[in-house]
């Protein structure tokens, strides 16, 4: 195997867990080329790697009526002309494809020029983009052991999801100095994901008196949505990189949207949690689905969004500080397995 090709984009969560994989082929000195929507997350998060980066048109597979449709229909269409060139002229031997919206064009190129595809999904049900792309997959990795798509007659492979080794080896005392956390006060932070959470940053800061009452606030906002606002033991962010491990490992909670890699991650850091998942009226149901699959498993609590306001935020938070050793118990019982390894070992098979 002498060159892979990565693809996957529209978020970072369709970004970060490709990382690390690209890391190993790099460092077994396979040539990697990655392809995205071009967007300038995409760009940074892929520029420390020195892979080249590929940009093709993309458009968002929606699922209702909209005029935007029509559009989007056109830029996948060139997605797919573009994607058909590059492969043309880059002939990996293999793709892995991590889901998102720029993924089914390569995906599907990949098909027409007989490269074999490896795909993930970290959902516990595969997104729209990955349901169009099965049958041009030779191999899927999954990130529960209970995802089994219908009519995918493919290998399945459970893999997890990659988790960045930086993530894994924050540093609770770098966390908490960052915060000017005062000793035995404990940590919450508070992310929506890499775009941020409008509704969970606006009934955090409703009920900031009495989180900050109770705890140390890292709340991680997203790109321009923090605001103008000074309080002491709050702490805002738009986004976090280089820090982002420590102020994990600083936490004693969690409370977050319920994607799946940052449900994942939280899960390998064995990190206690109140997950808020994104409504049906804004998603497919993958995060409620997620967060359903945690809290039945004993590693998650629950709130959803339609009852999500101050009061019942500071409950939730209480109840899991009261019993936060019990919540730290159980979620230790969580065991990952060595994502990266089984998806190396997955691609080399496909490509053989």
């Amino acid at each position: 195997m002498k060159r892979l090709l990565c693809t996957g984009g529209g978020t970072a969560g369709h970004v970060v867990p490709t990382l690390p994989v690209m890391e190993a082929f790099l460092a077994d000195g396979v040539r990697v080329d990655f392809i995205g929507s071009g967007s300038d997350l995409e760009r940074s998060l892929v520029a420390p790697l020195g892979v080249p980066f590929h940009a093709i048109s993309a458009g968002k597979l929606r699922r209702y009526v909209s005029l935007e449709n029509v559009i989007d229909a056109f830029r996948v269409l060139v997605g797919m002309v573009q994607a058909l060139i590059l492969l043309g002229r880059l002939r990996p031997d293999v793709v892995f494809s991590k889901g998102g919206f720029v993924s089914f064009p390569v995906v599907f190129a990949a098909w027409c020029w007989r490269v074999p595809v490896v795909a993930h999904e970290s959902d516990l049900s595969p997104g729209l983009a990955n349901r169009l792309a099965l049958p041009f997959v030779k191999s899927l990795c999954v990130s529960f052991p209970v995802t089994n798509p219908a009519r995918f007659s493919g290998e399945l492979v459970y893999t997890g999801t990659p988790v960045r080794p930086a993530l894994l080896a924050g540093d609770a005392a770098r966390g908490r100095a960052l915060l000017e956390a005062p000793e035995g006060k404990p940590v919450i932070v508070v992310t929506g994901g890499s775009l941020g959470a409008e509704r969970i940053n606006s009934v955090v800061r409703e009920a900031l008196e009495a989180l900050t009452d109770r705890a140390v606030i890292a709340h991680v906002c997203g790109p321009g949505r923090t605001v103008a606002l000074e309080v002491e033991g709050y702490h805002q962010f738009e986004y976090v990189r280089e820090s982002w491990g420590d102020l994990l490992a600083a936490a004693d909670l969690v409370v977050s949207r319920s994607g799946a890699n940052t449900l994942y991650e939280l899960l390998c850091l064995h990190k206690p949690n109140l997950l808020i998942p994104l409504s049906r009226r804004a998603s497919r149901g993958d995060q409620i689905e997620n967060a359903a699959w945690s809290e039945s498993e004993g590693y998650s609590r629950v709130l959803a969004e339609e009852d999500l306001d101050a009061v019942s935020l500071v409950r939730a938070v209480d109840e899991i500080l009261a019993d936060l050793p019990a919540a730290s118990e159980r979620i230790a019982g969580f065991s990952a397995p060595d994502s990266v390894a089984l998806i190396v070992d997955a691609v080399r098979r496909a490509a053989a």
